[in-house]
């Protein structure tokens, strides 16, 4: 209340206490707010420009939904006053009334466009902020305000072209603040719609060439300009000049500058591959940044650019990636390699030897769709079975860490054992695997405190399958599938069950045979 009290004061310094005070103190939700609304209507037709400022500051701080209400008459009478310092704090005031209140929008339609002809920065600043707001609020309202496209240009182009200015100037730049705002709003302007386009084009181009990058402030404008040109219908060599700026941003010592520039290349990858292609090397380089933030936007933007032309080139660095890479972006690495090699793999063979690459360095990051989706290519590639149980059998004997790896193996042990034991694959040097050497592979598996539930299950079920193949070390593969009879672990003795009884019958069934032969012999 004491606010309240000195708001309502004609001094101006207990005023001023007053406002701040408001402001620091109350909030719209609060029915104290609404006892100064008759305050401050009477203080924005105060003689004091100085008063005048307070009021309008704190109706744009804090202005309830009825307080703009009730007030919005007399903001926009105060648009069109003499006085440029009132009109650019009236002009942001609108803004926060049609924040509030939408409706309201169409109340400062006509004053918003009189202050572009107003000389002094400020107002303008205002009258762009607010007709941006406007613009986003009301689509009927956009669609009045694209006629102001040549006005705006001509405002952007007297700073572009203007000296120095000693009120306006940063580091070099004419008002950077001002051309930032008026290059978002033409894009809002010129977003779907040809004409207005056209119309910003050279603009936009004399802006890209004529801007200084080498300080902050003007790669801040060029930004703007580079997100205008891609949001507009542009033409196509703007474009490209809009993508070599981002390529230079890449190359920026700024890791701020490089991450934008690479999130709004990803933006464009889809629409503009090939201007975006011409800078895969530096995106590509991107990926030894120390900052993880930008390490994680130039996989993606890398993964965006694996083509069937260059997934060659782009593996190889995503693989090497992938071995050094934090453990935090191993997962995403892992499977934007699987989702590039289905797409685009050269070959069968190039695409298994991919998969199990990405396995025996990251087994344990993949997803648990790796291994079905792995035996399922395998299954289908009947040609290179020889080869990836040759492979798979040497990384078994390698490493038995990498779960998912181990459970492919075992699993093509158990389905192309008979391929490993003849020693004969024209694909790779032959290797000499003898049955004990097989099991001993499986036995080392099962045993292994590495091993989880599910690889055991693997390495039992190959087990079982390759009594059907080996004939010399049935006594051996009985002894080591009795063991999980009575395993602690349900699943495995599931598993063990109706693999054992089909594994009997088996071999009753052959002893029959082999008797009813002999019978029929003598």
């Amino acid at each position: 209340m004491e606010c309240v009290r000195m708001i309502a004061s004609p001094r101006y310094s207990e005023k001023r206490v007053g406002y701040l005070g408001a402001m620091m103190l109350l909030d719209e939700k609060q029915d104290a707010s609404l006892l100064i609304t008759n305050s401050i209507k009477n203080d924005l037709s105060n003689s004091n420009q100085y008063i005048q400022s307070l009021a309008l500051c704190t109706l744009a701080c804090m202005g309830s939904a009825e307080m703009c209400r009730d007030l919005a008459p007399e903001i926009d009478r105060l648009l069109r006053a003499s006085n440029s310092y009132i009109k650019k704090k009236a002009a942001l005031c609108a803004v926060h009334i049609v924040r509030k209140v939408h409706d309201l929008g169409e109340l400062f339609t006509k004053a918003a466009r009189s202050l572009l002809t107003e000389k002094n920065h400020g107002v303008v600043h205002g009258a762009v902020v607010l007709i941006t707001e406007l613009c986003e609020r009301n689509s009927e309202t956009l669609e009045r305000f694209r006629k102001t496209v040549p006005d705006l240009v001509q405002i952007m182009k007297g700073l572009v072209i203007s000296g120095y200015s000693p009120d306006h100037d940063v580091a070099g730049i004419s008002d950077p603040f001002l051309q930032v705002r008026i290059l978002r709003l033409l894009r809002i302007l010129g977003r779907n719609n040809e004409a207005a386009s056209d119309a910003m084009n050279d603009l936009l181009a004399q802006v890209a060439t004529n801007t200084d990058s080498t300080k902050t402030v003007g790669n801040a404008v060029l930004y703007e300009t580079v997100l205008t040109v891609l949001d507009i219908k542009s033409e196509s060599g703007l474009r490209v000049l809009a993508v070599n700026i981002l390529g230079r941003f890449l190359l920026n010592n700024d890791r701020n500058i490089r991450y934008i520039a690479m999130t709004s290349l990803q933006k464009i990858v889809g629409t503009d591959h090939n201007a975006v292609q011409r800078h895969r090397g530096t995106i590509v380089d991107c990926l030894k940044d120390q900052d993880a933030s930008v390490k994680r936007r130039a996989l993606e933007l890398s993964l965006a650019l694996v083509s069937a032309s260059n997934i060659r080139s782009m593996m190889k660095e995503l693989l090497s990636f992938l071995s050094s890479c934090p453990p935090e972006l191993r997962s995403q690495t892992a499977s934007g390699i699987f989702n590039a090699a289905e797409r685009y793999a050269p070959s069968q063979r190039w695409h298994i030897d991919t998969i199990l690459h990405v396995l025996t360095t990251a087994g344990g990051d993949v997803r648990d769709e790796t291994v079905p989706n792995l035996i399922q290519l395998i299954t289908n590639t009947s040609e290179l079975h020889c080869y990836t149980v040759h492979k798979l059998y040497r990384a078994l004997l390698s490493d038995i860490s990498q779960q998912p790896l181990v459970q492919v193996a075992c699993w093509c042990i158990g389905e192309y054992g008979d391929l490993l034991l003849t020693g004969e694959c024209q694909e790779t040097e032959p290797v000499q695997v003898t049955e004990d050497y097989v099991l001993d592979v499986l036995e080392t598996v099962l045993q292994s405190h590495m091993s989880s539930p599910s690889t055991r299950g693997f390495a039992l079920t190959a087990t079982m399958k390759l009594s059907t193949r080996i004939t010399e070390n049935v006594d051996r593969i009985r002894s080591i599938v009795s063991i999980y009879g009575s395993c602690i672990d349900v699943e495995l003795q599931q598993r063990r069950s109706p693999l054992w009884r089909i594994y009997c019958f088996s071999l009753d069934f052959k002893l029959k045979l082999i008797l009813d032969q002999s019978n029929k012999l003598t």
